[in-house]
């Protein structure tokens, strides 16, 4: 009796360890928020979504298929990222009807600017839910002709039944989204860096000692005008040593000279 008592009572240890173990395997979702949070930071915008007030991390698309509506939409719309790709479904039909509900004078989803995103295009990131079937993102994007757009990408759980850990939800995320490095980040700035972008353009080469020769008498000095295009600038002064970009303004920077463009127009000149 001493021997079945202690089989019995071996046996019932390891199926519970057996039935347990679901359990020790499932991951915890403030543990996924945690390292999401450490590895996107977040974009803060104005209460009416036309502009940045904080930037974040800037992020890259590796699937095609995101749709965002301009930041008029009373409710971002809604894609989900499903067997490799990104789609809308019926999740997106629902958050459309939301939209029309939402908004006033009976003007419905249709009526605002959507923009299909692609893969390698970049966007902002604005909001983190891990919730308790995925991970939702709320992204932003720069101005598109003077239109910034919005919307919801929902990254579910491999298994939606199960939280998983949260590595295993880092690699979901990673198939879908990835941070740009600083370096690499181009024009995506907001336009409360353009000061610091400028400070921070490399000046030209050190003039030399001795002045050049001064042009021909018929040659006019070239000169730069407010409200003169890009391709007017250049012509008249050459392609610049450097192209700074920052959100829609753009500094091009000679060796004695800086001109910034805002959407393409000449605004200053220093």
């Amino acid at each position: 009796m001493v021997h079945m008592g202690s089989f019995r009572k071996f046996a019932f240890a390891v199926l519970s360890s057996v039935f347990c173990l679901p359990l020790f395997a499932q991951g915890d979702p403030s543990a996924i928020q945690q390292k999401l949070s450490g590895q996107f930071k977040l974009t803060s915008t104005t209460a009416d979504r036309s502009d940045i007030v904080t930037a974040g991390d800037i992020v890259v698309l590796h699937k095609s298929g995101l749709v965002m509506y301009s930041t008029a939409s009373p409710l971002p719309p809604s894609n989900t990222y499903k067997n490799g790709k990104i789609g809308q479904g019926w999740g997106g039909f629902g958050k459309d009807l939301a939209i029309g509900m939402a908004s006033t004078e009976g003007t419905t989803a249709n009526d605002y600017p959507h923009r299909a995103f692609v893969a390698d295009e970049k966007c902002w990131v604005t909001k983190i839910e891990v919730q308790k079937d995925g991970v939702l993102f709320v992204l932003y994007s720069d101005p598109y002709n003077d239109v910034r757009y919005y919307g919801n990408l929902k990254i579910p759980f491999p298994n939606k039944k199960e939280v998983p850990t949260a590595d295993v939800a880092l690699q979901s995320v990673a198939e879908v989204l990835g941070v740009v490095p600083a370096d690499d980040a181009g024009g995506q700035n907001n336009s409360n860096g353009a000061s610091q972008a400028a400070a921070q353009a490399p000046a030209g080469p050190a003039m030399a000692a001795i002045p050049p020769p001064p042009p021909p008498a018929d040659t006019a000095p070239a000169t730069i005008s407010l409200g003169q295009s890009r391709d007017q600038v250049t012509a008249g002064l050459g392609q610049p040593l450097k192209d700074v970009k920052v959100g829609v303004k753009e500094i091009l920077v000679y060796k004695d000279m800086k001109v910034t463009l805002k959407d393409g127009k000449v605004t200053d000149v220093e």
